[in-house]
């Protein structure tokens, strides 16, 4: 078992379980943006059926799951279980599998529970006050369906990283896109008839599709459930350990969203669902960029480190950094050029609202990508302390910027968003100031002029994405996907011809791959046969 597990775990490299993730995160992208889209057609933002309710409703679920469970799912999960897979122990991996398993199914079932039994009390009192009655009924209903989703992520969650750490990413990448589907199925099935709390049905169904598949993914790996929590077991011990700093690190972000939440929902009607529609715009490009690529390289980081070569390590942690530097600039750039575009996309109606939040999110796209990579240097190193500290700094700065600027006398609802680069900006600069201080000699020069000539790159990407929205401005009679997304493709596909052509030519290794792919596809000889 343990040659089938090294053989499993080199069968795709980290650019392949890059490449892997990023495909099916961007198939996830695009349907989670349906949704939110179909939602926005189909449902009113105002009004007592608005889709206010639907958004607040998720917020208290989501951040039982992330706190409690999502924590242990991955940095302080997967080194443990890496640990014992190199050191050929199939039955003590299990072991802490099930152990960590069992205790999690149990204490989300009793969050489960209790978010069922008080959901009124949580959405009137703490994310959204001040809702209408049906607007209130709506949300606790959503909420109500959906209390065991938490549960039901965390059993698939601890499946899908039992199957990251031996390099199966194929099910763990497929998984979510059942979720979305469901949810977009519930509201052509549900609008006519229950409404918008449809979607809590859809949401509900949609947890039990991704279990389902994240259950048939661990066909072959012969795990062997145990009924039993083996608190004794110094693995098991180990990931405790672990795992209050980390859910506490987790969480703090989740209580941020509460907390913009019940600010936007103070400064009127409408506005939950304009900054969650602009946030989903931002999260998206952190998702595919930072959490695709960061989470194909854990594993492979862990077990550097497992090995003893804390040499191949620092290697393979700046390869990736500075790739995701690489790629995340100009897709900042893009966005913040084309945030109207983007805006009246997702929105369908003219929603300049989404647009103004999104463009002061452009900014936080940079370091939320960033901070995927820097916090697992820290968690590789099974160092859950530093990031808590620091993320705890940054949430106490983030509530205090978002509650000033976010004052009707301020920004408004913009405010929340210029609140998160902010915070955002500064997390990143305290995680590398840590960084250097423990290895003065982590940043090689070379890094640190590749960073730089990047940097100097995407001016080129400014000046062709600004001549792009100026050839080709949005006007008032652009609706729908071919005039909008017509235009979008051709400011995009420009600025980042010209990023990659100047990177080549500033000798940026990055570029060097996605220069000789398209050698081979314009180049490659044509056989005809007579």
């Amino acid at each position: 078992m343990n040659r089938l597990l090294r053989r499993a775990n080199k069968s795709i490299s980290v650019s392949g379980a890059a490449t892997l993730l990023i495909a099916t995160s961007m198939i996830g992208q695009l349907l989670g943006f349906m949704r939110i889209k179909l939602i926005n057609a189909n449902f009113p933002a105002t009004g007592p059926g608005s889709t206010d309710a639907f958004f607040a409703a998720f917020k208290i679920p989501d951040f039982f799951f992330i706190t409690l469970a999502a924590g242990a799912l991955g940095v302080a999960f997967i080194p443990y279980l890496s640990d014992k897979f190199e050191k050929g122990d199939r039955r003590g991996a299990w072991q802490l599998s099930s152990s960590l398993l069992n205790l999690l199914m149990i204490i989300m079932g009793v969050v489960g529970l209790l978010m069922f039994v008080f959901a009124e009390t949580l959405i009137s009192h703490i994310v959204a006050p001040n809702l209408d009655p049906q607007q209130l009924h709506n949300a606790v209903t959503i909420m109500r369906f959906i209390s065991l989703n938490p549960l039901l992520f965390t059993i698939s969650g601890i499946l899908m990283s039992m199957q990251q750490t031996i390099g199966r990413f194929f099910f763990y990448a497929v998984a979510p896109l059942f979720y979305n589907v469901a949810i977009i199925v519930s509201i052509f099935v549900f609008k006519d008839n229950v409404g918008i709390v449809g979607l809590g049905v859809g949401a509900f169904i949609g947890a039990i599709l991704q279990l389902i598949v994240a259950m048939i993914g661990m066909f072959g790996m012969r795990f062997r459930y145990e009924p039993i929590i083996r608190w004794r077991n110094k693995s098991f011990h180990g990931v405790l350990h672990q795992l209050p700093p980390r859910s506490i690190d987790q969480g703090v972000d989740a209580i941020n969203s509460i907390v913009e939440t019940n600010f936007a929902r103070r400064l009127g009607e409408g506005y939950i669902t304009y900054y969650e529609n602009a946030f989903v715009l931002h999260t998206a490009p952190v998702l595919l960029i930072g959490t695709a690529i960061s989470t194909a390289a854990f594993p492979k980081l862990t077990e550097r480190l497992s090995q003893g070569r804390p040499d191949l390590f620092q290697r393979d942690f700046l390869q990736v950094f500075r790739a995701m530097i690489w790629i995340s600039l100009p897709v900042v750039v893009v966005g913040y050029f084309t945030r109207g575009y983007l805006a009246r996309l997702i929105f369908t109606r003219d929603a300049p609202e989404i647009a103004l939040i999104f463009g002061f999110l452009c900014g936080a796209i940079f370091f939320r990508v960033i901070y995927q990579i820097l916090s697992r240097y820290f968690y590789a190193h099974k160092d859950t302390i530093t990031p808590l500290v620091i993320s705890l700094i940054t949430i106490s700065a983030n509530i205090y910027l978002a509650y000033t600027l976010s004052r009707p006398g301020a920004y408004g609802v913009a405010g929340l968003a210029l609140a998160q680069t902010l915070a955002a900006a500064i997390e990143i600069v305290i995680l590398l100031s840590v960084m250097v201080i423990r290895d003065r000699h982590l940043f090689t020069p070379a890094f640190l002029g590749g960073v730089a000539r990047m940097f100097s790159v995407t001016g080129f990407a400014i000046v062709t994405a600004y001549l792009g929205i100026s050839f080709l401005p949005l006007t008032v009679g652009d609706k729908g996907f071919v005039t909008l997304g017509s235009k979008l493709a051709i400011i995009s596909i420009s600025t980042f011809v010209v990023y990659i052509a100047m990177s080549s030519l500033f000798g940026l290794e990055e570029a060097r791959p996605v220069i000789n792919r398209v050698k081979k596809i314009v180049l490659k000889p044509i056989r005809i046969d007579w």
